[in-house]
């Protein structure tokens, strides 16, 4: 496609000149204080994603497609350190010396992980809304449907990491060219800045809607069964929610900064935030192993047995109590076995409302 337009041959260096988004060849210590940081930031994302992977793989506890998906969502976090480590040895002084196509294939692999990011919250939610609806603590779906879903999630964000290579750029015509990603036409990051922050408002929504509906079916009931019941979603719920608050928190300005360029806002300075918006967007990938570790105990106890035996360390049992669970008849006892299949609420606390 590009084979027919006068400009499929100019160096990337051309296009930043014509957006008015100066690069050189000389480097800065600023630029060297950069590559470090993100390079340092960078292996610990790829190594602590990399031990939540393990986690859920080796803890049976956590073999439940919401942590199938949480699963999948620390490989998005994983693909995005890959992608930004990538970013930084064709960024700042190597950007002047880049060819189209590895141009478009380093904004290509940020735009899978976010999309890749964006679709798992998605499933996420849209996961937890039906089983706490339906009254479960975990989804019925089996694994052959949570396998399938990953796999679209992930060929979404193929496909949609190869929209602006496919043909939505700005080579053919230098008039639509974006200040913040000159080669990316504005109309594609006001679809692209749209599309996100619409799903991020939906998922906000709908883990709103899930919070109500919870504390409406649990309050004024404060026997011991519903008061565990109720402890269980709202703990699940609330590192899920965490997680979603903290990609919101991260992902937003950026894409904020996105949309106004994309609405060729000249007086916004977006060139000035942009670096910012990205070490922030970067961070991300680096809190989820914290929130998950902070958060929950199976997740814990299996990163400090990784992480031991990784040390060559001898690590018995800890002497911790195992988490409590429901019985058949609605008792709270202790079990080798967080997770339940069974439904959250009794037809004892069902009757009551």
């Amino acid at each position: 496609m590009l084979l027919d337009c006068e400009n499929y041959d100019k160096p990337v260096s051309f296009f930043y000149n014509q957006s008015g988004k100066n690069i050189t060849s000389d480097w800065s210590r600023r630029d060297y204080i950069v590559v470090g940081v993100g390079l340092t930031v960078c292996l610990i994302v790829i190594l602590s994603n990399l031990l939540v992977i393990a986690a859920i793989i080796k803890n049976r506890r956590l073999h439940f497609p919401i942590y199938y998906l949480l699963g999948n969502m620390a490989a998005a976090d994983l693909f995005a350190g890959v992608s930004y480590l990538n970013l930084l040895f064709h960024t700042g002084p190597y950007t002047i010396g880049l060819t189209q196509h590895q141009w478009f294939v380093r904004g290509a692999l940020v735009d899978m992980s976010l999309t890749a990011s964006v679709a798992n919250l998605l499933a996420v939610a849209v996961e937890r809304h039906q089983t706490i609806f339906t009254m479960q603590l975990h989804s019925t779906m089996t694994k052959r449907r949570v396998v399938l879903l990953i796999l679209g999630i992930w060929a979404v964000a193929i496909f949609m990491g190869l929209v602006p290579t496919m043909g939505w750029n700005c080579v053919c015509d230098l008039s639509t060219c974006s200040t913040t990603v000159p080669l990316y036409q504005r109309s594609f990051l006001v679809f692209w800045a749209v599309v996100n922050l619409l799903a991020f408002t939906v998922m906000v929504a709908m883990y709103t809607r899930i919070f109500v509906y919870v504390r409406h079916r649990f309050y004024g009931r404060p026997s011991l069964d519903d008061q565990v019941k109720y402890e269980t979603v709202i703990s699940l719920m609330k590192t899920v929610a965490i997680v979603l608050g903290a990609f919101v928190f991260c992902w937003t300005p950026g894409l904020v900064i996105l949309l106004l360029d994309g609405l060729d806002c000249k007086g916004c300075q977006v060139l000035h935030y942009e670096k910012y918006c990205l070490a922030l967007a970067e961070c991300n990938s680096l809190v989820n192993p914290i929130i998950y570790s902070y958060r929950d105990e199976d997740m814990r106890r299996a990163f400090k047995e990784i992480l031991c035996f990784l040390c060559n360390k001898s690590c018995g049992q800890q002497g911790e109590p195992a988490p409590l669970e429901l019985s058949r008849n609605g008792d709270s006892t202790r079990s080798k076995n967080s997770s339940i299949r069974r439904p959250l609420f009794s037809s004892s606390s069902t009757s009551h409302g």
